[in-house]
């Protein structure tokens, strides 16, 4: 690399911006992670290194200034409905250690087919035999968890989970349903509410789980990556075992987690966090209400009927249509809606495209609908 390009791309690092700040956000892996104002002035006041440190005496989550101890030993508890609770780099993490605490190389876990890649690769990683439960297939891709007794029977598992709701259609399968089976049969069950936790009402000890694992960058307003991990006591001593040679350090967590940003953003929202789930049914009404209008003009949702989360995919033949005879192809959805100001469906994907309305509110959506309906009037 000549002095000159060298000098280009380091320019380049030095003026970083994102394309999509201010548009209407219906990302679904940025709806829920949006920052408060609180966590914003946080992320300042805290941004450099390990500055949640500063009074560290070895164990992350014993700091008392900034209040760290609280946090996850006193308020993240109440809200996931666990006994303990601890931080991870991400609900990838947390499900990773779960699996390699409990299980052996040779096990079997059994999951739902709606399952996050993560969740095989976590598994793939410790070793473990992965076991789908299939899903009805299309349009709803539903997963009966009373089908689960079945695979038990059949593949005496190590381990079960649940995605709930999964990152695909945004379905909400009987949780609690799952926890009455794993309790008959004596089986940790994992709970992966990476789209739940921050967003929906949700308790661990309610549904019955072994184990609840949240998304801080997805669901709880944090910068990321940042995870929550909740548990029964029993499984503490396991999962969080320490170190014989550095007694304060948890072996799982390769000593601490997150520091730093992620951290103190999840934090500073979570009093906003806590309170915003209270409104969920206000949320999932306006989901329902905004997946009727994009069917009337020809998309069709799939999974659950009547849905009940705000993660929505939609089948789009018309967009696929035109995106076969325009010059971007499928590109060309990203680039009507982002003119519009509206960032939301991945670039390329016109066929079919998921997003969410959490963090849009009705005016912003009414726009939204009336922007697909100017885009399939202009290619019509």
């Amino acid at each position: 690399m000549t002095k000159q390009a060298e000098n280009k791309s380091l320019q380049k690092l030095a003026n970083l911006q994102r394309q999509h700040k201010g548009l209407i956000n219906l990302m679904p892996l940025q709806t829920g992670g949006i920052l408060t104002d609180a966590a914003r002035e946080a992320l300042i006041e805290f941004g450099d290194g390990y500055s949640v440190c500063d009074f560290c005496e070895g164990i992350l989550c014993s700091v008392t200034n900034p209040p760290i101890r609280d946090f996850v030993q006193e308020l993240l508890p109440q809200f996931l409905g666990c006994e303990v609770a601890t931080i991870t780099h991400g609900a990838r993490e947390a499900k990773f250690m779960v699996m390699h605490s409990l299980a052996q190389p040779g096990d079997s876990i059994l999951v739902d087919a709606n399952r996050h890649y993560t969740t095989v690769v976590a598994a793939e990683r410790v070793g473990l035999n992965i076991i789908e439960l299939p899903n009805s297939g299309h349009p709803e891709f539903r997963v009966d968890v009373d089908e689960y007794i079945q695979f038990i029977k059949k593949h005496a598992p190590k381990l079960i989970l649940l995605t709930y709701p999964d990152g695909n259609y945004g379905n909400l399968p009987d949780a609690g349903r799952l926890g009455e089976i794993a309790q008959e049969y004596n089986i940790p069950y994992i709970l992966n509410g990476a789209y739940a936790v921050g967003r929906m009402p949700i308790s661990m000890d309610e549904i019955g789980a072994d184990f609840i694992i949240g998304s801080g960058h997805k669901s709880m307003a944090s910068a990321g990556p940042a995870g929550v991990l909740g548990m029964k006591k029993k499984w503490e001593a396991s999962v969080l075992r320490k170190s014989g040679k550095y007694s304060k350090k948890e072996i799982e967590l390769l000593g601490c987690t997150i520091r730093g940003v992620p951290l103190i953003t999840l934090m500073a929202s979570f009093p906003y966090v806590k309170e915003r789930v209270n409104h969920w049914d206000e949320q999932a009404s306006k989901a329902q209400w905004f997946s009727a209008e994009l069917e009337k003009l020809g998309f069709t949702q799939l999974g659950e009927r009547p849905h009940r989360h705000d993660l929505l995919h939609f089948d789009a033949p018309a967009l696929y249509e035109i995106s076969k005879r325009v010059r971007e192809r499928g590109y060309f959805l990203y680039k009507e809606l982002k003119e519009r100001g509206i960032w939301g469906p991945q670039p390329g994907m016109a066929r079919s495209f998921k997003l969410s309305t959490f963090a849009a509110d009705r005016q912003q959506l009414g726009f939204v609908i009336d922007s697909f309906k100017a885009i399939l009037n202009k290619y019509s």
